[in-house]
């Protein structure tokens, strides 16, 4: 497989891990967008969020515990973060492997650009 993540979970390609288990890696992005940016990536490869199955759904749940986690080892569990998922052409994925962008250590922008409304 030619999956720049897998070849990251693999050892193929180095990269500054925060946590890991069997499941789930956490890394820091080589391009960071915040103080903290990290990717939080699963071991299996699943392309995106859409091609998640309902047997994937702990999986789901074990890469939020991991998001959680290490937002507390990077300490901005208590100011906040971001947690992003990018899905598709539109949605502006550029690793074809499901993983999610946590981005904190400083006060965050409006999630759509002109946009000034927060959820």
């Amino acid at each position: 497989m030619d999956c720049l993540f897998c070849k990251i979970v693999n050892g193929d390609i180095p990269s500054k891990k925060v946590l890991e288990n069997d499941r789930v890696l956490v890394f820091h992005d080589i391009q960071p967008a915040a103080p903290v940016h990290v990717l939080i990536i699963p071991k299996k490869h699943i392309s995106s969020m859409n091609e998640v199955l309902e047997e994937d759904l702990p999986l789901i749940a074990d890469i939020h515990q991991a998001a959680q986690q290490a937002a507390k080892e990077l300490g901005v569990d208590a100011s906040g973060y971001r947690l992003i998922n990018n899905c598709g052409r539109d949605g502006e994925q550029t690793v074809h492997h499901l993983h999610y962008h946590l981005l904190g250590g400083t006060r965050l922008g409006a999630l759509v650009a002109g946009s000034s409304s927060h959820a």
